[in-house]
């Protein structure tokens, strides 16, 4: 009974739509996404080959669409994008985590450290206050997590809607009351491979259900 599943259904469908009247569809290059997609979730955030930076999966499925299809880049947060992540993200499902460190990859890991131990807000709480100081111990009846980033998307209960990783870690910012970075922001990037890096090993779940 997870409501996030109805995202998977929604990328299936989104899989064989081509992005141009007459063009190219996910299907055309990747024509098993059971096959060509296993894994593929489990080791973003990564170091795209053509770029040279770092993208998370969203942003990888929007340069595809934009690079073979001619398509129009999705908004961030926007249900079609989450349905394509969902869904390439359930062909990983029960494996692990296993996000590449490398030289090209170890200075944003350290600065997505530095952004969690960092105290921001009127609160003056870190990351690292909640979700390694006091997980397990209870916030007004709900108990706090170890903040990790395994099952993204996800359905949260208190939202009533699905939402990408960011859109956690901006919920979270402005529970602190704290300025959030902006979506796709280069620290929002380096916070993202932290904890993907943090979660080695931990088994996708991908889509989740959290409170």
């Amino acid at each position: 009974m997870n409501p996030a599943m109805f995202l998977v259904e929604a990328g299936t469908d989104l899989w064989d739509q081509p992005w141009l009247p007459g063009g190219a569809t996910c299907r055309s290059c990747h024509q098993d996404i059971v096959a060509d997609m296993r894994g593929v979730a489990a080791r973003y955030p990564q170091i795209d080959a053509d770029s040279g930076r770092l993208v998370n999966l969203e942003m990888k499925i929007n340069t595809e669409i934009q690079s073979k299809s001619g398509g129009v880049p999705l908004t961030e947060g926007a249900q079609d994008l989450l349905a394509l992540s969902a869904l390439i993200g359930f062909q990983s499902r029960g494996m692990p985590m296993a996000v590449a460190v490398t030289p090209d990859t170890q200075p944003w890991i350290d600065k997505g450290e530095q952004i969690f131990q960092t105290r921001r807000g009127q609160l003056n709480l870190s990351c690292a206050n909640c979700h390694e100081d006091h997980w397990g111990e209870k916030l007004r009846g709900d108990t706090i997590s170890q903040g990790q980033i395994n099952d993204f998307p996800i359905y949260r209960l208190a939202w009533g809607d699905v939402g990408s990783r960011q859109r956690m870690f901006t919920w979270c910012m402005e529970s602190v009351r704290s300025e959030p970075f902006a979506y796709g922001s280069d620290a929002f990037l380096a916070l993202e491979i932290y904890l993907a890096v943090r979660g080695t090993g931990l088994l996708v779940e991908t889509p989740g259900v959290r409170r």
